[in-house]
């Protein structure tokens, strides 16, 4: 597995804590930025980046933060196939994938200690799609997507 990180000078300090919890597990990422917390960066860069690798199979998954999570996601979510959920607590991490089929996390740095957002991360990376009647759905809302994006 092989996740993309992205974040923005709200977020940065929270990347950093994602990044050694992927350490601790050997699991694969590669850091889309920013990488300077003292700097103001527009959010929607780091959220397309990060989509974008998620869309083109460079990696796997994508985790975004920023100050809410609300804005990096917005972004991410604007680039076609992109599921991103923005999540607060443990049971929507999981819910977002397994319901969902989320192919993105978004974490807000200001709203979440690095505890309680490290058990998010990995009850959403260790949680797989359910299928079934969630693909459904799931397909129900890639077909909104293709309605408005002509």
């Amino acid at each position: 597995m092989k996740i993309g990180l992205g974040c923005d000078h709200g977020g940065y300090n929270l990347k950093l804590e994602i990044i050694n919890y992927l350490k601790s597990k050997n699991i694969e990422y590669v850091d889309f930025g920013t990488n300077n917390s003292e700097d103001s960066v527009d959010y929607p860069i780091y959220g397309e980046k990060v989509a974008n690798a998620v869309i083109s199979k460079e990696v796997d998954y994508g985790i975004v933060c920023c100050g809410t999570g609300i804005g990096i996601s917005l972004a991410a979510n604007k680039v076609p196939g992109i599921r991103c959920a923005v999540v607060s607590d443990v049971f929507s991490a999981k819910m977002s994938k397994a319901h969902n089929n989320a192919n993105m996390l978004s974490l807000g740095e200001r709203v979440l200690g690095k505890g309680l957002a490290i058990e998010i991360v990995e009850a959403w990376l260790n949680t797989e799609f359910e299928g079934d009647r969630h693909s459904r759905r799931v397909s129900m809302i890639k077909d909104i997507e293709q309605r408005y994006s002509k």
